[in-house]
């Protein structure tokens, strides 16, 4: 095999069209880093585990449904405890950090990193940086230990507290350096992957034996090439109690509306999991799929629709969806927050108002419409079982790979696999609903909503799905290219075959 990659990429080529986009190593900038064995081979809980550690030259591919004479396509590097390692135990010193919107999961994650490091590898200096990125320049943290965060998990939030925005790579880096930290573990969506990537970048240019591993956190599922994120299936459940309330206060009165505005700023995966675990509700509405109110065809004249045939109806918006129908739909030009995304305009609110207007022109179908936000309920919560079992999993290869000296990655389940992926790889495009998917068509012929789209939408959307096939580490980028839904008939939220 030979290497491809450039500054930085990390590609490696082989064989019938066999790519492997690797992770960065201590030992590529520091080339006599010495190795020490696992302290996994000593632990009585490990010391009975067969083929406990992961070979080397394991990896796994992105894309698994090929034709028999596809090439190999894209692979990252499988993740695990390896049987050398590149941090003396004594010598470790790990910090955590939490940044960007709550999430399900984040205490299971800050616990199983602290326990995984402790138990598994006997470090016991672990500090926790208190209110996001910002925190780095404070002087005051938290220690970790076992005991302390034994029971987070049953909490929502973060112990360490959150923030937006406050990234200055110069002076976190600064931070580590004087600290003597050499293993950082940042938690956060795809802006603090972009910031936990200037971090590696900056620790690399100074020669710094620290490992900077990220674990992506993001509620609304739109992190590329992972097949899901930590926290979307409670995300999931909770709004099943919205959409049960909203079908309620519908079903019991004439004519009655029920909408639930869920997450979803660029992406509507809540949305449509949530539609289609509900089985009650009569029309989604997500981003990615564009949809217009007057008119033949138009939302308006479904809703007359399903009131006459059964009286009462039930809608699920995602955040994002129908920005480009909401004239004010951004609270100011340009307005952003901290982390960069862009603020929109409650459509819920609107679309309420859009219907009531609507049907106030009807005299003869008077409406009772009720509107239900649960935003901060759903992502307030702790995390349920499955999200719990995934953090769990997250947070000990993080460790993994950390003490086996990978640095510069994020850790994630692709096809069911955990794997170190490269920072740029998940922060290069976000993962969206693909409209041209199946998993869309199944949602529509559940809840026998139109589509609401145009020939050209369909063409534009097949356009931008459309994969060119792989010839080689040249055109690599255009293979199973980020930001597609991966659905060949399988959903990893809920480990289903279909």
């Amino acid at each position: 095999m030979g290497d491809m990659g450039g500054s930085n990429r990390k590609i490696v080529e082989g064989p019938a069209g066999y790519i492997l986009e690797d992770v960065p190593h201590l030992t590529d900038y520091i080339p006599d880093l010495p190795s020490f064995p696992n302290p996994l081979q000593v632990n009585p809980a490990y010391s009975v585990v067969k083929q406990y550690f992961v070979n080397q030259d394991d990896t796994v591919p992105q894309k698994i449904v090929v034709q028999k004479n596809s090439p190999r396509g894209i692979h990252f590097r499988r993740a695990g405890p390896r049987q050398k390692v590149y941090f003396e135990t004594d010598d470790v010193h790990a910090c955590i950090v939490t940044c960007g919107g709550l999430c399900p999961g984040l205490n299971t994650v800050i616990r199983e990193i602290v326990c995984g490091l402790s138990y598994m590898y006997g470090v016991n200096k672990i500090l926790g940086i208190e209110g996001g990125y910002k925190g780095f320049y404070a002087r005051n943290t938290i220690p970790l230990t076992p005991k302390g965060v034994n029971d987070i998990h049953k909490r929502g939030g973060t112990i360490l507290g959150t923030s937006r925005g406050g990234h200055d790579t110069t002076k976190i880096v600064d931070s580590i350096e004087d600290r003597g930290i050499n293993q950082v573990y940042i938690i956060g969506g795809d802006g603090t992957q972009k910031g936990a990537s200037a971090i590696f970048e900056e620790v690399r240019r100074r020669r710094l034996q620290v490992a900077v591993v990220g674990i992506p956190k993001t509620i609304d599922n739109d992190i590329a090439v992972i097949d899901k994120s930590f926290g979307f299936d409670t995300a999931v459940e909770e709004a099943q109690r919205a959409i049960n309330a909203a079908h309620v206060e519908a079903e019991s009165a004439e004519n009655g509306i029920g909408l639930v505005k869920l997450m979803g700023r660029y992406s509507g995966f809540i949305a449509m999991y949530a539609t289609l675990a509900s089985r009650d509700v009569d029309c989604c509405l997500i981003p990615e799929s564009p949809f217009y109110l007057e008119g033949h065809g138009g939302l308006f004249e479904y809703i007359e629709k399903r009131l006459r045939e059964n009286g009462h109806m039930v809608i699920v918006a995602a955040e994002g969806a129908g920005q480009e129908l909401v004239a004010e739909g951004i609270k100011q030009a340009g307005s952003e927050d901290a982390s960069g995304n862009k603020q929109l305009n409650d459509v819920g609110l609107w679309l309420s108002q859009k219907i009531k207007d609507h049907f106030t022109k009807k005299e003869k179908m008077v409406i009772n419409l009720k509107y239900i936000d649960p935003t901060y309920m759903i992502r307030a919560i702790p995390s349920i079982a499955s999200d719990n079992v995934y953090c769990t999993l997250l947070a000990q290869c993080a460790v993994h790979g950390a003490m086996a000296g990978y640095t510069g990655f994020t850790v994630g389940l692709v096809n069911g696999r955990h794997t170190f992926i490269p920072f740029c790889r998940v922060t290069e495009a976000r993962n969206k609903v693909v409209i041209t998917d199946r998993m869309w068509a199944r949602l529509l012929s559940s809840t026998n909503q139109p589509s609401f789209l145009s020939r050209h939408h369909i063409e534009e959307a097949k356009k931008a799905d459309n994969e060119p096939p792989v010839i080689g580490a040249d055109n690599y980028e255009d293979f199973d290219s980020p930001g597609r839904s991966r659905d060949d008939g399988f959903l990893p939220q809920f480990g289903v075959l279909l």
